[in-house]
């Protein structure tokens, strides 16, 4: 027998159907990483950030609307599928997002986005206040929503602009409707929701160094390369999930009303964007490694390469900040150090740069413990 409400319990879990949505999110991830494949001048930085800015808010949007709902509930469960589908053609289209399918793209994102607010809406019905809240959400977001799609169907210059217009209108929707205290989020089932795409964004760089190797002779550099990347992979995981993880939880369960809104919707929407576009220009910069493992980075390489690490570790640094009140200073220091050292570096072997990324990592790691 079907749950007769639609509104989550109080101790929901994740659920095999939101596992099964977040893999699709595997593929968005690589398909970002790509934008980057072929060079890292300025027109695909921007490319790539806005293109993953837009991705990650499609998965957002369910992250929020699936804390609220039931996702045991054949409605819901449905609405995921649907969504999921969507999203499969949204990732297959962000490598041309701006090129010959910008309109492909705006409308998948456009169709994810919708049926996400539509569950919330199923929720809402059974709440008055929540109602309220969300009505303004969607009013909010619509305008977003449309300047993408103008965007997708205009191309060209004005493309960059009103995608652009979008993401400002996200985060001005996100200032305004996170001052309501009716959310009701659930704080493990939401930290576990955001460890989940973290595990997701890991797993691309460990997918670069596999397809690396798969089809080239492994040679001793190859090999070496190869297995600094997956330690640093490994790193990544090490300095978030034993320490960072637990405590952004423990905050956000500890905070209550409208506190606990603004503090999910900044360290956790917002901030962890940071952190995650740092492990897609890590892998990128990985990806390049692997394919030229005797020769040094290229400037561009190596810039990315240590500015992932700023940004992952010093995302994670301004997200507790932003929970707990401390500013967790080694990680800050530690990474621009290490950011600094991989640039100062520049020209040298490839395994000498992945090496000075990996002793920074090990670096924070073991001051956290000490600590």
């Amino acid at each position: 027998m079907s749950p007769i409400t639609i509104v989550s319990p109080e101790d929901q879990k994740v659920t095999f159907i939101e596992v099964f949505f977040d893999l699709v999110f595997v593929f968005s991830v690589t398909q970002a990483v790509r934008l980057l494949h072929d060079g890292f001048d300025g027109i695909a930085i921007v490319q790539a950030i806005v293109v993953f800015r837009f991705v990650w808010r499609g998965w957002t949007q369910f992250t929020w609307s699936l804390n609220a709902a039931d996702t045991t509930h054949p409605i819901v469960q449905l609405g995921v599928l649907m969504a999921t589908g969507v999203a499969l053609f949204m990732a297959i289209a962000v490598p041309e997002a701006f090129g010959g399918r910008s309109l492909w793209f705006a409308v998948t994102y456009a169709l994810v986005r919708t049926i996400g607010m539509a569950l919330y809406y199923l929720v809402a019905l059974e709440n008055l206040a929540l109602r309220s809240a969300l009505r303004t959400f969607i009013v909010l977001s619509s305008g977003g929503l449309l300047a993408v799609l103008i965007g997708g169907f205009i191309g060209g210059t004005a493309q960059y602009w009103l995608w652009g217009l979008a993401i400002i209108l996200d985060f001005v929707n996100a200032g305004v409707s996170g001052q309501a205290d009716v959310w009701n989020l659930h704080p493990e089932h939401f930290a576990e929701r955001h460890g989940s795409f973290v595990i997701i964004a890991l797993g691309e760089t460990l997918i670069v160094a596999a397809s690396g190797i798969t089809y080239t002779v492994l040679t001793s550099q190859l090999l070496i390369v190869a297995v600094l990347a997956v330690a640093i992979t490994g790193g990544f995981w090490w300095i978030y999930f034993p320490r960072a993880m637990p405590t952004l939880e423990h905050a956000l369960a500890s905070s209550h009303g409208s506190e606990r809104s603004k503090m999910a919707r900044d360290s956790y929407s917002i901030i962890h964007f940071l952190m995650l576009a740092g492990v897609i220009a890590s892998a990128a910069a990985i990806e390049e490694a692997i394919a030229h493992p005797t020769l040094s980075l290229p400037r561009a390489g190596t810039v990315a390469f240590a500015l992932g690490i700023i940004l992952f570790v010093g995302g994670m640094a301004a997200a507790l900040w932003r929970a707990t009140g401390t500013l967790p200073l080694p990680r800050v220091i530690v990474s621009i150090v290490t950011g600094i050292v991989i640039v100062g570096s520049m020209g040298v072997d490839v395994m000498l740069t992945l090496g000075f990324g990996l002793l920074g990592i090990i670096a924070i790691g073991v001051l956290e413990q000490r600590t």
